[in-house]
């Protein structure tokens, strides 16, 4: 299945499960996503609840700007700088990021659509982290 812009406009449900190697932690995001159509993409907005262990919640706030090219999604910051892209047909592995000395691997799941999941591993030395986000479409 090839996916398109289309196939993800709207609202969605967020939970994310973030596990801390760094700190021995775990925490959740439980939340909502918006994917608002653009010219030649989506912009994407996330807004939830970060909870980790014995700390206080804290709104966690992020948008990214999703360019659909051929077989390929890149995704930007909000500003425009490039994070990172994957293909829109097989399996679609993200390119990997490097932030600082920190490397971001990504990898995508569709095979539930329009459920779908994005696994992300963060390794560096400043974070060391694997953090997987299930998104359910809201009706």
């Amino acid at each position: 299945m090839k996916l398109s812009a289309v196939d993800f406009e709207g609202n969605w449900r967020i939970q994310r499960e973030i596990t801390d190697m760094r700190i021995l932690e775990s925490g959740t995001l439980e939340g909502e996503a918006h994917f608002t159509a653009k010219e030649n993409g989506l912009l994407f907005h996330e807004r939830g609840m970060l909870r980790f262990a014995g700390g206080a919640p804290v709104l966690a706030e992020r948008s990214y700007q999703w360019s659909f090219q051929d077989d390929e999604v890149f995704v930007a910051y909000a500003d425009g700088t490039p994070f990172h892209s994957f293909a829109r047909v097989g399996a679609p592995v993200a390119t990997p990021h490097l932030c600082g000395e920190d490397m971001y691997r990504g990898i995508y799941s569709f095979v539930r659509f329009p459920q779908w999941q994005v696994t992300w591993t963060v390794k560096g030395p400043r974070k060391n982290y694997r953090s997987v986000t299930q998104y359910t479409p809201e009706c």
